[in-house]
C-alpha cells in the first residue's frame, strides 16, 4: 500500500481543528496536504490538491457538513471522507454515511481510533484499485565517527547505483546544513534547497517539491544545503519529518547523508530511518568514536538495532590495526568493507561523476553495487546475505595497542 497518505481537512471550530492538525503533524505517515476553516470552499479544495483523505467535522453546521460529504462523494469518488464529530446521535452517523462517509469517529479524536480508521481507508483503497502491492520506500541513514570517513561518497554512489534501475528512483538529502558538498559530488548547481523546502513545508505539494529538487543525468535526485552557513539553523526537526514524510511518497530510497554533530536534526534523521550504515576506519579514533556512538545509541530505542557498520578504505597501505583487532574492540560485526582506491574515488569527486559512470567496472564500484543490493530492501528478490567478519570476544578500547 502506499507509505504517505495525503488527507485534507475541514473544520470552521479553531480549536478543534489545531487539535487535529496537531496530531496529523505527529504522524509521519499522514501529509496533511490542505486545511480549510469554510464548509463553502472546501470543495475546491479538495478538487484542486487531490488528497487520498477528505477529514470533514460536522459539528459547526451539521447539514453542510452532510451535504459536502454527498459533495466530495460525488465529484471525487477517489477520495475517501473521513468524519468526525462530537455528537455520538445514530441518526446523525447513518446520514453521513449514506452520504458517502467512509468513517465515522467521535471528537475529541484519540490517536489509536485514528490509526485504526486510517488503516481501514488505506486497505479499503487498495483492493478497489487492485494496488495490492504498491512498492513502499526506504530511508537509508548514512553517518560518520569523523570527517573525512567517506559519507557523502557513500551516499551519493549508493543513490546513483540504485537510479540505474528503472523500478528506483533515489534522492540523496544532504543534511550536513553547514559544510555539506554533496552538490560537489555531482558537479550540479542547485536552484533550491532544503532551507527553501522548510521555509515552504506550509504550501508543499508534490508537484511544487519535485521542482525543488535537483537531478543528476545518472537518474538520482538531490536535496542539498543551504547556500549560505547562516541559515542552517532555519530547518527544524519538525520540518525535516514532514519533508521526510513527503519524500517517502515520492521516492523508493531516501539516502541522508547526516553531518558529524550528532544534533537534533541528525538524532530526526535516524530515528526515521530503516536502516543506519555507521561509516568508520582501521584508526585509533575512528574506532573509539564508534564505541561511543554505539553507547549513545543504546539510550534510544531501536538505533542499534537498526544500526550496520561499514569499514571503508579497508587495504589502506599506512593502517596498524587489523580487522581482527578492530573486532574485538567494538565488540560487533562489521556489514560490510569497502576496499581502499583513493586514485579512483579522488578522480571521481573532481570530475563529479559518480563512480557507476567513471569507473563502473573497478573493484571498488563493484563492492558498492553489492551492498546496494544487500542493503536494499525493495530489489528483486535477488539480493544476497551480507557475510559479515566473524566476531571475537570483546576486549577494551586499547586492546590492539599493546
Amino acid at each position: 500500500m502506499k507509505n504517505v497518505v495525503r488527507l485534507a481537512t475541514v473544520d470552521p471550530h479553531e480549536d478543534s481543528r489545531n487539535a487535529l492538525k496537531n496530531m496529523l503533524l505527529g504522524i509521519d505517515t499522514v501529509w496533511l496536504e490542505a486545511e480549510c476553516s469554510r464548509y463553502d470552499f472546501f470543495l475546491d479544495v479538495v478538487q484542486q490538491t487531490q488528497p487520498d483523505i477528505a477529514l470533514v467535522s460536522l459539528d459547526a453546521d451539521p447539514e453542510k457538513g452532510l451535504q459536502l460529504i454527498r459533495d466530495i462523494a460525488a465529484e471525487l469518488p477517489a477520495c475517501s471522507v473521513l468524519v468526525v464529530s462530537s455528537s455520538t446521535e445514530g441518526s446523525l452517523i447513518l446520514r453521513a454515511m449514506r452520504n458517502g462517509a467512509k468513517e465515522f469517529l467521535n471528537l475529541p479524536v484519540k490517536l489509536e481510533d485514528f490509526m485504526a480508521a486510517l488503516d481501514r481507508l488505506r486497505n479499503v483503497g487498495s483492493s478497489t484499485s487492485g494496488e495490492s502491492d504498491v512498492q513502499g520506500s526506504q530511508v537509508i541513514s548514512i553517518a560518520g565517527v569523523g570527517g573525512g570517513t567517506g559519507c557523502t561518497a557513500l551516499a551519493i554512489n549508493m543513490a546513483c547505483l540504485l537510479a540505474q534501475n528503472d523500478r528506483f528512483s533515489p534522492l540523496v538529502i544532504d543534511l550536513d546544513l553547514t559544510l555539506g558538498d554533496a552538490d560537489v559530488w555531482l558537479d550540479i548547481i542547485p536552484e533550491y534547497t532544503i532551507q527553501d523546502v522548510a521555509e515552504n513545508i506550509s504550501r508543499l505539494d508534490y508537484s511544487l517539491l519535485k521542482r525543488s529538487l535537483t537531478r543528476h543525468e545518472c537518474g538520482a535526485f538531490l536535496l542539498p544545503r543551504p547556500v549560505h552557513v547562516e541559515n542552517a539553523a532555519g530547518v527544524t526537526s519538525e520540518d525535516f519529518r514532514r519533508i521526510v514524510a513527503l519524500l517517502k511518497a515520492t521516492f523508493t530510497h531516501l539516502i541522508i547523508d547526516t553531518s558529524k554533530s550528532f544534533g537534533e536534526l541528525d538524532m530526526a534523521s535516524l530515528e526515521v530511518s530503516d536502516k543506519i550504515l555507521m561509516v568508520s576506519q582501521l584508526d585509533l579514533s575512528s574506532l573509539r568514536n564508534l564505541v561511543r556512538l554505539m553507547q549513545y545509541f543504546e539510550q534510544f530505542d531501536g538505533l542499534v538495532d537498526k544500526t550496520e557498520v561499514i569499514v571503508n578504505r579497508i587495504g589502506l597501505s599506512d593502517s596498524d590495526i587489523s580487522l581482527n583487532k578492530a573486532l574485538e574492540t567494538i565488540g560487533r560485526e562489521v556489514f560490510w568493507q569497502i576496499p581502499n582506491d583513493y586514485a579512483t574515488m579522488v578522480e571521481s569527486r573532481n570530475n563529479g561523476i559518480p563512480l557507476c559512470i567513471q569507473a563502473p567496472k573497478a573493484k571498488l564500484t563493484q563492492s558498492l553495487t553489492e551492498l546496494v543490493r544487500t542493503v536494499s530492501s525493495l530489489d528483486d528478490g535477488s539480493e544476497e546475505e551480507a557475510v559479515p567478519v566473524k566476531q571475537k570476544g570483546r576486549k577494551g578500547l586499547f586492546s590492539f595497542l599493546s
